[in-house]
C-alpha cells in the first residue's frame, strides 16, 4: 500500500512539474506568436496529460457506453447479447460463438483524447465553438465506434466466428477510420479552407 501510495505521489509531482514546464513553454510560444509550434506542443501536451491521467479513469465507463449502445440492435433482433456493465458483446452463430471484450483499444479513448488535444488549440475557433464541437465530435466518435461493433457482430453472427479477423480487422476499422476521416474534414479541414484568405479572394464569399 505504501509503495503503491508513493508511485502515485511520484506520478503526481512528475506530472505537476511537466504540467508546469507546458504552460510556460505555451506562454513563450503565444508571445513570440509562433502560432504553429503553439499549436504543435499545445496539442501534444494536452494529449499526453490526459493520456496519462484521464484515459484510466474514463476508458471503462466509454467501454460500457458503447456497448450498451451496440447492445441495442441485439436485443431488438434478438441476434446477440451485450453484457455493458462489463463491457462484453457475446456472439452465437450457427457455427460457434465468440465473446468481444471492449478493452482500451477498442474504447475509443485514445482517437477521442487525440481529437480533444487537436481541437483544443484550434484556433479557427473561437472557445465557445471548441466547446460546442468538441462535445459533438466525442458523440459521433462514440456513435462510430458503436455502429463498427453492431456491424461485426452482425458479421459473426450471419457468416460465424471464422469471419473475425475480417470482420474487426479490415471492415470494422474500415467504418470507424472512415467515419472519423468525415468528422475530421468537416472540424479541421473545412473551416480552415473556408476562412483562408487569398488577396482579396475569400473562399467563404463564393
Amino acid at each position: 500500500m505504501k509503495k503503491k501510495w508513493s508511485n502515485q505521489m511520484i506520478k503526481g509531482i512528475v506530472g505537476l512539474i511537466g504540467f508546469v514546464i507546458w504552460l510556460f513553454l505555451l506562454r513563450v510560444l503565444k508571445k513570440s506568436k509562433l502560432n504553429f509550434w503553439h499549436f504543435l506542443v499545445g496539442s501534444i501536451g494536452a494529449f499526453l496529460f490526459m493520456f496519462v491521467f484521464l484515459q484510466p479513469v474514463l476508458t471503462r465507463p466509454l467501454a460500457r457506453i458503447v456497448a450498451l449502445l451496440a447492445s441495442l440492435p441485439g436485443k431488438i433482433g434478438d441476434i446477440y447479447d451485450a453484457h455493458y456493465k462489463y463491457g462484453v458483446i457475446f456472439v452465437e452463430s450457427s457455427i460457434g460463438a465468440i465473446s468481444l471484450k471492449i478493452d482500451f483499444e477498442c474504447s475509443g479513448i485514445i482517437e477521442i483524447i487525440a481529437y480533444l488535444s487537436l481541437l483544443m488549440f484550434y484556433r479557427v475557433y473561437t472557445v465557445y465553438e471548441r466547446f460546442y464541437v468538441g462535445v459533438l465530435g466525442v458523440i459521433a466518435m462514440v456513435l462510430a465506434n458503436a455502429l463498427r461493433l453492431i456491424t461485426i457482430c452482425l458479421i459473426l453472427y450471419f457468416g460465424g466466428i471464422d469471419t473475425y479477423y475480417i470482420a474487426h480487422t479490415l471492415i470494422g476499422r474500415m467504418i470507424y477510420y472512415g467515419l472519423s476521416v468525415v468528422l475530421y474534414f468537416y472540424v479541421f479541414t473545412k473551416p480552415q479552407i473556408i476562412k483562408q484568405k487569398v488577396g482579396n479572394f475569400r473562399y467563404d464569399n463564393h
